[in-house]
């Protein structure tokens, strides 16, 4: 039997290749539907964002790239943004689409009955596009608010087809920008929408991905599903079917929580994360990869540390995964032996790879503990310091 040491060596080639997006929002203020809370040292403008988020790569390794929300990231120079960040380590990554924070979106937004406000979600998106030039981003995201509270508030199917001749519509102008590019369109089941939401599983939102082309992918987010639902069986079939284009990676107890990732079920991020091994997704993205990306708000711990806990935590789960026996799991299914199919899949699962992966970082120049090492850089004393007046970023 060959020991943890052994097998991890043997595996960690291929976490050379991780990479987390982590967002930009998660580094400014958030709360719940009741308050929006500061704290001490929040970014105050996107450039801000952006330092923090090359700290969270500078002490891990694993973050090089940040994911950008517009509106909320609106900036008068992209092109100089981007020069900015990779002077800092890092480059440019998502653009995400924000139709939910509008007036006129109350009703909807890329499926509303007036063909007016359509044409403003569109125009939204198009702007979208422009940004993705600017910075060199490869992805454009979309996550729709669009639904209906009461039965008979709206047509549910014309709404259907309103969202997909708006859809083909951003989608041709995306293909017209270079091969590269990708539409990425998320689902959520509830919320803000209670009693139908528009894009709410991944079935609708790869059926309207499919119809536009082989550039438009599902993105699917952790917290986003009923309770109870095998979310890793959602990503197998998206996997099988071609489709699955992104991750956002958080945690929830009940709905859209929105916590750190693995904080609530460390297992069910392992057994997503079999999946994506299973399934090709650490691949580069331009050759079949996923995205991988974090989405998360910080309301009660400090959102650097937060962040650099949730990218470790991808880390030692894929780490687990991949060191999952294949073969001998294959060997138990094809014998039909329940017991010893399921100790293979925990034995991976029950693995320690943490001193590992501390010796991994050591050996590439980073710190054995980066959660240590943050906290004693002085970092947060000093942006608490300086990052004194302004307005903080934030939801509101």
């Amino acid at each position: 039997m060959t020991s943890a040491t052994s097998r991890f060596e043997q595996v960690a080639p291929v976490l050379e290749t991780l990479a987390i997006e982590v967002p930009s929002w998660a580094y400014g203020n958030s709360g719940t539907r009741f308050k929006v809370f500061g704290t001490p040292g929040t970014p105050r403008t996107v450039e801000e964002k952006i330092a923090d988020a090359a700290t969270v790569h500078r002490f891990t390794g694993l973050a090089p790239t940040v994911a950008l929300h517009i509106p909320w990231d609106l900036h008068d120079d992209y092109a100089g943004l981007r020069r900015y960040a990779e002077d800092l380590g890092v480059q440019l990554g998502t653009v995400n689409s924000n139709t939910f924070q509008d007036d006129d979106y109350r009703l909807g937004a890329l499926t509303h009955t007036d063909p007016r406000i359509r044409q403003k979600a569109i125009d939204h998106h198009f702007e979208c596009l422009e940004v993705m030039e600017a910075t060199g981003s490869r992805d454009l995201k979309i996550w729709l608010a669009d639904g209906t509270n009461y039965p008979g508030q709206g047509d549910i199917r014309a709404r259907q087809d309103r969202l997909a001749e708006s859809l083909a519509t951003v989608y041709d102008r995306l293909v017209s920008l270079g091969e590269e590019r990708r539409l990425v369109l998320e689902y959520k089941f509830f919320e803000p929408a209670f009693y139908h939401t528009d894009v709410p599983d991944w079935g609708t939102s790869y059926v309207q991905v499919a119809a536009l082309g082989e550039r438009a992918m599902v993105c699917l987010d952790t917290g986003h599903h009923a309770p109870g639902t095998n979310i890793e069986f959602i990503v197998a079939q998206l996997l099988r079917l071609g489709r699955l284009g992104s991750f956002d990676f958080n945690s929830r107890f009940y709905a859209d929580d929105d916590l750190i990732v693995g904080a609530a079920d460390p297992f069910q991020l392992f057994r997503i994360l079999v999946e994506v091994v299973r399934g090709g997704g650490l691949r580069p993205v331009p050759d079949g990869g996923v995205a991988l990306m974090l989405d998360q708000c910080h309301n009660i711990e400090a959102k650097i540390p937060g962040q650099i806990r949730s990218v470790l935590n991808v880390q030692e789960m894929t780490a687990r995964a991949l060191l999952l026996d294949r073969a001998a799991l294959a060997a138990a299914q094809e014998a039909g032996d329940v017991l010893a199919a399921n100790a293979t899949f925990m034995d991976a699962f029950y693995t320690d790879v943490r001193p590992q992966l501390a010796a991994w970082r050591e050996e590439r120049g980073l710190p054995a503990d980066p959660m240590r090492a943050y906290l004693a850089s002085g970092y947060q004393e000093k942006i608490e310091a300086d990052r004194v007046g302004g307005t903080q970023a934030g939801w509101n």
